[in-house]
């Protein structure tokens, strides 16, 4: 076996389109590298960005002994907490990425996942492989118990989902 195993840790990028890739299931590099790289705005606590158990089909004939089921629509389990980001000297939300993007509830937007050997930091490029990705929706930001650093947390609903793609040559 020539390969290794890679922890998690600082192997997670996540990135934000605000505007709609030309195509959704395979977004380009430049797509998203002008996007939100929300790799490190973002808490590792409770950042879900992934597919759930899908729904289950069990039709079974009259003459069947058994109920065998099958995989129906997919579902997803999407949300994550960001921090705010203000300015050190004004107290102003200008070096706010995410939360000018999240704040209004209904809001459509574009995320994709990269966990591979590749570090958040790496730009994304044609061929990497997207774990997950597609549109979603916003909830209205949630505040926390008020400890720590000023954050939200906000429940997403996926729309239109990719599972295991891969980013398009330009």
């Amino acid at each position: 076996m020539a390969g290794i195993r890679v922890l998690a840790d600082e192997h997670i990028k996540f990135t934000i389109l605000t505007a709609k890739p030309a195509n959704p299931a395979a977004p380009t590099a430049a797509e998203l590298n002008a996007g939100i790289d929300a790799s490190c705005l973002v808490l590792a606590d409770n950042f879900q960005w992934s597919a759930a158990d899908s729904e289950r089909v069990g039709e079974r004939a009259l003459c069947e002994a058994t109920a065998a089921e099958s995989p129906g629509i997919g579902n997803y389990n999407l949300g994550f907490s960001y921090w705010r980001w203000f300015d050190s000297t004004t107290g102003a939300a200008d070096a706010d990425l995410i939360h000018p993007a999240v704040k209004e509830k209904g809001t459509s937007l574009w995320g994709y996942v990269r966990r591979t050997g590749k570090e958040h930091s790496a730009a994304w490029a044609a061929s990497d492989e997207i774990q997950l990705g597609g549109e979603f929706v916003t909830d209205t930001p949630q505040a926390p118990d008020g400890s720590g650093f000023i954050k939200y947390t906000l429940p997403c609903m996926a729309q239109t989902m990719h599972d295991f793609i891969t980013v398009a040559a330009a």
